[in-house]
């Protein structure tokens, strides 16, 4: 019996030493990626907000309440339509003060003009009258200027893309109550920081990316770049230039991926596979640190230029606790998302 017992000691024992061994003696596992030949491409990174090439925010020039709103989203205006009213009962009734201090200074006029007809006035009160009639008549004119900012008109003729602002609300100076433009073309607004904006031009191709549509390849060409930065965010505005065929909608957000440079038929790795311009490969089991010289660095693969071959394998991602020597095991780099 002991001798059945220490068998089965010796026995579990062993299995627990390979298991042991399995777990703990084998190389470590590592992520490894063949080196192939493929289109370098350098991306600058920016994003931005889908617009009309041609619209116009419609502010209040004034504060007051609204009175009337066109409910007319999605429709079609003209250059000058009113698109919604302020309440302008004080200014109406400043107005017609006015307009009756007028006809009192007509009259005055008229009652100098007479005597003066007769000899019975001077010339100096015919031209208080007259100073009188002028200064109220610039004033009636200020005020009739003054009720037009009443009205909220469309400074173009397009198509109202947004409404904001209700009936009963109070519109505040330089509150926007209306967009509204031209459906086509369209435009991406993009913002890209200063570092890169060097390596923009015009007429660049651009890959763009928004939840909206996940699945659909969407592209933009560089239109135009502002001169001026802007010295706090440190970025420069970018225009692209949509299709008229484009699936995007103003108001959408995109990320913009510009295409500043493009190599094709050159040696590829994963980016995050390069450490201090060196990658590691993995040689008869063993990790081997190379010196590799780098072209384009790209987001996901960069080019190498020399110090590896296509086919060999490189490590990625690649860490700082990797060593020359070490021996590992190369598997398979789980796949994306």
């Amino acid at each position: 019996m002991r001798w059945k017992s220490l068998t089965w000691i010796v026995l579990i024992a062993l299995v627990v030493g390979a298991a042991v061994w399995w777990r703990y003696g084998q190389p470590p596992e590592v992520a490894a990626v063949a080196a192939q030949r493929g289109t370098a491409v350098e991306i600058v990174y920016g994003t931005g907000s889908v617009e009309p090439v041609r619209w116009a925010k419609v502010t209040s020039l004034i504060r007051g309440r609204i009175v009337d709103v066109c409910y007319c989203e999605g429709k079609t205006v003209t250059r000058e339509e009113v698109l919604a009213r302020l309440d302008d009962r004080e200014a109406q009734a400043a107005l017609k003060e006015l307009r009756a201090r007028e006809a009192f200074f007509k009259r005055e006029m008229d009652r100098v003009t007479e005597l003066m007809a007769r000899g019975a006035s001077t010339a100096q009160s015919f031209e208080r009258a007259s100073r009188d009639i002028e200064q109220i008549q610039a004033l009636i004119a200020v005020q009739e200027a003054r009720i037009k900012d009443y009205s909220i008109v469309s400074p173009m003729a397009g198509l109202v893309l947004r409404r904001d602002g209700e009936i009963g609300e109070i519109a505040e100076v330089g509150q926007i109550l209306f967009r509204v433009g031209v459906p086509k073309p369209l435009d991406i607004v993009a913002e890209v920081n200063e570092e890169d904006i060097p390596r923009v031009a015009v007429g660049q191709t651009a890959l763009l990316r928004t939840d909206a549509f996940p699945d659909v390849r969407l592209a933009a060409k560089v239109r135009e770049i502002t001169p001026m930065g802007d010295p706090v965010t440190k970025t420069y505005r970018v225009r692209l230039g949509l299709p008229d065929d484009t699936a995007l909608r103003p108001g959408m957000s995109v990320e913009v991926n510009i295409v500043s440079r493009e190599k094709p038929d050159v040696l590829l790795v994963p980016s995050n596979a390069i450490i201090d311009n060196a990658v590691f490969t993995i040689e008869d089991g063993k990790l081997r640190r190379r010196t590799v010289k780098i072209g384009i660095r790209g987001t996901r693969q960069s080019e190498v230029v020399s110090g590896l071959n296509a086919g060999e394998r490189v490590v990625a991602p690649a860490t700082t606790e990797l060593t020359s020597g070490r021996r590992v095991r190369a598997v398979e780099p789980a796949a994306g998302p």
